[in-house]
């Protein structure tokens, strides 16, 4: 036989209360619906816009086993191939990582002046925030190829172009980082009538150091990589050597030089990991 306790419903497990559901209101219902129909219709566009057609992919499938074939096995003689291809992926290591540390200066300047905690008027700071938009609008590609017909082929059209393309991501992200700081130390230095250079070196950049050097360390990431692309213009380094292969018809070679940049780039992000770890913890 069993009691009922008062006050709690038989059968049912203390502290479970049966909450009813609301239906969605149809406000919810319509707005999800036209989303639903907005995305299914740019999709469609997209889709027509790109001619896609798996049906060419699946008829182009012997071409690519053919491709694949020619590639292996990698062509690993040391003489050239090996040889040139290690002193390519060092000098794509130098380009992505001057690339990134040269580009600081400037990006220093540009966050500062277009950040709303330093205190710039609206002119400056309007100014400074277009001149970090036109860097990152113009792609890396075409700044190397600007610097390739300035300086010549090889890396410094690429280093070049890295610092142009870095200054414009990195002044915005840190722009961002500057205006999520606490402004309380930075008001006071104001207060006591310290300079706005002052008030930058040593209120905002202390405050976010830690997240400014996380983002250093993953656009070093990227821009090695970038500069791999960079190579296929005439920027120099490993995509240099790839661009030569494909050209060249040497695909066991393209598969080398593409293998040496699996491992570059794993190493690359697995220092990175490690540094943004350690300034973690």
């Amino acid at each position: 036989m069993s009691v009922l306790t008062p006050g709690r419903p038989h059968g049912r497990a203390p502290g479970r209360l049966a909450v009813p559901r609301r239906p969605p209101s149809p406000r919810k219902v319509v707005t999800a619906v036209l989303v639903t129909a907005v995305l299914a219709a740019l999709h469609t566009a997209a889709w027509i816009g790109t001619d896609m057609d798996l049906g060419m992919l699946a008829e182009g499938w012997d071409g690519m086993a053919r491709f694949v074939s020619e590639a292996l096995p990698p062509d690993l003689t040391w003489s050239p191939v090996v040889r040139d291809g290690l002193d390519a992926c060092l000098v794509t290591l130098w380009i992505g990582l001057l690339g990134t540390t040269l580009s600081l200066p400037f990006t220093i300047v540009l966050a500062a002046l277009g950040s709303r905690t330093t205190g710039c008027n609206a002119a400056v700071y309007q100014a400074a925030r277009s001149t970090m938009s036109f860097l990152r609008a113009v792609p890396d590609v075409v700044f190397a190829l600007i610097f390739v017909t300035a300086v010549g082929l090889g890396p410094f059209a690429g280093v070049l172009a890295l610092v142009c393309h870095n200054t414009g991501v990195m002044g915005k992200l840190w722009s961002e980082a500057m205006e999520e700081t606490d402004d309380g130390p930075a008001q006071a230095l104001r207060i006591a009538g310290a300079r706005r250079s002052q008030v930058v070196l040593h209120a905002v950049l202390p405050a976010c150091l830690p997240q400014l050097v996380g983002l250093v360390l993953y656009r070093l990431d990227v821009n090695v990589r970038t500069s791999l692309v960079l190579g296929l213009v005439g920027a120099g380094g490993i995509g240099f050597l790839i661009n030569q292969a494909i050209q060249l018809f040497r695909f066991d070679q393209m598969l080398t030089y593409i293998l040496m940049v699996l491992v570059l780039v794993v190493a690359v992000d697995m220092l990175s990991s490690f540094v943004r770890k350690r300034l973690a913890a």
